[in-house]
């Protein structure tokens, strides 16, 4: 397969993350729960730095091209240096830290905790906790896109925020899909975002309340699978936008990944399986790569565990199978 790359030195458990820089088209992060985050160069395939933990990481970002974040069940929230490895503490959440963002209008980090708070950080700052914001519900995903903030809780509970504007929720919403919201990305044109959960759906939503607007939404079954005439059916574990395109690629525990055009409401492609669940994957910063981490994702308990793959991260090239049919660069 000469499309994509194996990256060398993987991380030893689960991958639960996979982060591109937002202005250098190959450098990528991954955070893992063998309690490391990794820095990689994947045009190279070197792993250019480590930062080890005293937890597993459930969430990593960049927020410039020297300087990355990190967080998981030991609740800290850490700033690394990814030219010198140094790791700065930031401060704490009182339980896992579940996701996190970085507004590079704002200079902003956003954390999100299964502590029932999102909360902003100033790195600069001498105490850099700058507001914490108290939510119904543990945090399961965020996604943020302009000054939208998305935040994907328990109980299928949905808050959409100004992060201009914290006092108070834009709106709030309950999940279009039955079960638990695994996977959550916002549109890179601002206009909506897409969720997936544990029970092989996905569900397309629009910021605009307006009624026009809310009858484009929809939802739609994936990753499933019939096998001798039983249905199964896999968790969308990430979804990831194409940053040009505006179509997006779905990844599950059945150990695919597809791309789709939401317009349309067609699939464009679907990748050869890997061999084990997808946790996450995450475009470059110019849509010509597609970072896919594989890895189990624990659905069959410790028996599965026994026989399970070793992790890895694979690099894909991305060509015209990402582009909605007959775009002409609107």
């Amino acid at each position: 397969m000469a499309d994509q790359i194996e990256l060398a030195s993987p991380p030893f458990d689960s991958v639960s993350s996979v982060r591109f820089s937002p202005t250098n088209p190959t450098h990528l992060l991954a955070s893992s729960w063998d309690t490391t985050v990794r820095f990689y160069d994947v045009a190279a395939n070197e792993q250019k730095a480590k930062f080890d933990h005293r937890a597993a990481v459930l969430a990593c970002c960049f927020s410039d091209a020297n300087h990355a974040y990190s967080g998981g069940l030991d609740t800290s929230v850490r700033e690394l240096d990814l030219q010198t490895e140094k790791i700065n503490h930031l401060g704490q959440h009182s339980d896992a830290i579940s996701s996190m963002n970085f507004s590079r209008d704002q200079n902003t980090l956003i954390t999100g905790s299964w502590d029932r708070t999102i909360r902003f950080w100033d790195p600069r700052a001498s105490n850099p906790q700058q507001s914490s914001h108290d939510l119904p519900e543990r945090v399961y995903n965020m996604d943020l896109v302009n000054h939208i903030l998305v935040v994907a809780m328990a109980s299928r509970l949905f808050h959409i925020y100004d992060i201009r504007k914290m006092d108070s929720p834009a709106q709030i919403r309950e999940s279009m899909l039955k079960f638990m919201t695994r996977a959550l990305a916002c549109m890179p044109d601002g206009q909506g975002y897409a969720t997936g959960s544990v029970e092989g759906r996905i569900a397309v939503e629009y910021f605009d309340p307006s009624p026009q607007a809310q009858e484009k939404k929809y939802a739609f079954k994936c990753h499933r699978q019939t096998i001798d005439d039983v249905d199964h059916v896999w968790p969308v574990n990430s979804l990831a936008f194409h940053p040009v395109y505006n179509t997006f690629a779905s990844a599950g525990s059945d150990g695919t990944v597809s791309i789709w055009d939401h317009k349309s409401k067609k699939r464009l492609r679907q990748y050869p399986k890997y061999n084990a669940p997808v946790p996450s994957i995450a475009f470059n910063c110019d849509g010509t790569k597609l970072a896919v981490g594989v890895s189990y994702t624990w659905e069959e308990g410790e028996e599965g565990a026994k026989t399970a793959e070793r992790p890895a991260i694979f690099v894909k090239n991305v060509g015209d199978e990402v582009k909605p049919k007959g775009w002409t660069g609107s």
